[in-house]
């Protein structure tokens, strides 16, 4: 019988959606699960993105340009520019989706067995990215007594071997929310300048910012221009998930150039989430401006009854839309299962995502889960009160 590849073997499931099984069995038992596992918005796209799809003129769906079309990436330019990034079209790489961006990313600035530093607890798919890529991550753990912020610059230099190639941070961090500040990114950017690295900063998640504290990015960092590389995405900022578009950004040609090769090799991203995105540029700052106080709310709901459960500890989040929660449990895998199993508070249950996913050192967040809060409060406020119970259930 033909044997798998070694990393297709250890190719990670995804925390997010390895569950999805489990749901559905609950589903045809008739309860009512509430979605806390995946960070799929339920705010409406913005309209201009539909009709523009809807209104398109064109005769024939061919392929796009490989890095993307030049009026899509001017546009971007622009975008960033606003923001006080200065970039220009042709540092600019359209990709399908902000996850191809990270494969491009980490193809291009590293070879297999190289190394990758990364702060932990970080995006679940960074590391089957690195995995598909043949690179190894050494995590750096940030704690939930800490509330996740940046560890000591000093454990980062620590790690730095002759095969360390970069950092990876999330800024504004999934599935941590937290936000880091102006210092620690130009900590970061001194530390990878004196061992010539990249900082590689997944920033999709940059107009997500609450209580008053302002997304800064590495290219805002002047020194940083041929040492950063942005990772971006419509689908969080626009509430736009299917659309499958993101981008890569970075001020070095050669990256850039590099990158185009990765792009041309699988043709060109989809035309018409193109013309989606590229109208979606347009959407008013009121659109963000409700949605952020929609999100803030939520984040203040969910925080305040999480805290009143005994034994719990909550990350609170800076930005972005999901929170880390320490339970008082052993394996918050079997309790996820246990929850779309065998448990429902008068025919509903809950669905949350085991934080070991999201981690790459063995053992750690084992009683640990994530929580998207993407649901209106009303639904919040009835899922914690469901996880309360259930805890209850559970611990007995």
């Amino acid at each position: 019988m033909p044997s798998i590849s070694k990393k297709g073997i250890n190719m990670p499931e995804s925390p997010i959606r390895k569950l999805v099984p489990f749901a559905e069995k609950a589903y045809r038992a008739n309860k009512k699960v509430y979605h806390l596992n995946i960070g799929q918005p339920d705010i409406k796209s913005p309209q201009i993105a539909m009709d523009a799809v809807a209104h398109h003129n064109l005769d024939i769906l061919t392929y796009s340009r490989s890095e993307g079309s030049q009026e899509y990436r001017e546009k971007i330019a622009e975008y960033y520019k606003r923001n006080d990034i200065p970039v220009e079209a042709n540092d600019i790489i359209v990709t399908t989706g902000g996850s191809e961006a990270l494969l491009f990313a980490m193809g291009t600035i590293a070879d297999a067995d190289d190394e990758i530093i990364i702060p932990e607890p970080f995006y679940a798919n960074y590391n089957g990215f690195a995995i598909a890529s043949g690179l190894k991550i050494i995590p750096v753990i940030s704690k939930i007594e800490d509330n996740f912020k940046l560890p000591p610059i000093s454990e980062f230099e620590k790690l730095i071997t002759k095969k360390t190639k970069a950092i990876i941070i999330c800024n504004p961090g999934n599935p941590t929310g937290y936000l880091y500040s102006k210092d620690e990114i130009q900590k970061l950017a001194s530390l990878v300048i004196k061992y010539d690295l990249f900082l590689v900063a997944d920033e999709v998640y940059r107009e997500f910012t609450y209580d008053g504290n302002k997304h800064y990015s590495i290219l805002q960092v002047e020194s940083l221009s041929q040492n950063g590389i942005i990772i971006d995405s419509v689908s969080k900022r626009y509430s736009m998930c299917g659309a499958r578009i993101g981008c890569l950004v970075s001020k070095n040609k050669q990256v850039i150039a590099t990158v185009l090769k990765f792009a041309q090799a699988r043709l060109s991203p989809p035309t018409f989430a193109q013309i989606a995105s590229e109208a979606a540029l347009k959407t008013p700052q009121s659109y963000f401006d409700q949605v952020i106080v929609e999100y803030e709310d939520r984040r203040d709901t969910l925080i305040k009854h999480l805290m009143d459960i005994p034994g719990v500890k909550v990350g609170i989040p800076k930005g972005a839309f999901y929170c880390i929660v320490e339970l008082p449990i052993i394996n918050s895998d079997n309790f996820a299962q246990w929850l779309l199993e065998d448990f429902d508070l008068n025919g509903e249950t809950v669905m949350v995502a085991p934080a070991t996913g999201f981690y790459s050192s063995p053992g750690v967040g084992l009683n640990q889960i994530r929580i998207a809060y993407v649901l209106n409060k009303e639904s919040l406020i009835k899922a914690v009160e469901i996880i309360k119970i259930a805890l209850q259930q559970y611990q007995g």
